[in-house]
């Protein structure tokens, strides 16, 4: 018998695929815990149809991480940071701070966690910081640092 997996099935395939099967761990196993679905010529187009769809929104996610990165790389963000003399700073700032100056300057919101800072920024001037939007798209954002 063949069917189509609805979810990932450790040792016989990933979702989407069509795979033969004994007709008993079919009717035992898959289709009762709802694993997969028979192969028949409807339940074949419809994946046809959702994998059409779930590619064009994907496209559509790409191009809106292209279009934020291209939002993001215009303008520099601006944090400002106590320093002392010699432009020591007091503390340092972090991708929480950045994040927060993101949406009160460009107007966005720039999820902290896809900011790839290894270490925070303890230091007055300019600094670039990558931000991973998606899995190809990652927009170089301009944080400079000043004193307050």
């Amino acid at each position: 018998m063949e069917v189509i997996l609805l979810q990932d099935v450790k040792t016989l395939g990933k979702k989407g695929e069509k795979v033969k099967v004994n007709d008993g761990y079919a009717h035992n196993y898959i289709l009762p815990k709802k694993l997969g679905v028979e192969a028949t010529a409807k339940n074949i187009n419809d994946l046809k149809l959702q994998k059409k769809h779930e590619d064009k929104m994907a496209e559509m996610r790409l191009q809106d991480a292209k279009d934020l990165a291209a939002k993001i790389e215009q303008k520099p963000v601006v944090v400002k940071i106590r320093a002392g003399e010699g432009g020591r700073v007091f503390g340092s700032v972090s991708t929480k701070e950045i994040a927060a100056a993101c949406v009160a300057q460009l107007g966005f919101e720039v999820e902290k966690k896809k900011m790839m800072l290894s270490e925070p920024i303890r230091s007055l001037g300019t600094t670039i910081v990558p931000v991973k939007l998606h899995k190809d798209v990652t927009a170089q954002l301009t944080v400079k640092v000043t004193e307050a």
